[in-house]
């Protein structure tokens, strides 16, 4: 018999993700966080239209990519990198 590896429920890292949730401020300054399926991310923005389209209050949907591998000062979260905001 041969053991075939189960399918994850979570993409792995660098996979293309679709979160959708409300931003929240998280416990360091300037950190903002999305928790969405179960799982905390910690949103970091490569521009700031993106990073105001997401304002903390906002129901949003995100695109983008999570990377546990990043550093980061706000230790909270699974960084997640973010491509396009959608709705707020």
């Amino acid at each position: 018999m041969i053991d075939l590896p189960v399918p994850s429920a979570k993409p792995g890292p660098g996979a293309t993700q679709t979160i959708s949730g409300t931003v929240t401020a998280g416990v360091e300054p300037n950190c903002r966080l999305l928790t969405s399926g179960g799982s905390s991310y910690l949103l970091l923005f490569k521009d700031s239209a993106s990073r105001s389209a997401a304002a903390i209050g906002k129901t949003v949907t995100l695109v983008g990519r999570s990377d546990p591998s990043l550093m980061t000062t706000c230790m909270q979260g699974v960084p997640f990198v973010v491509t396009s905001v959608s709705g707020g």
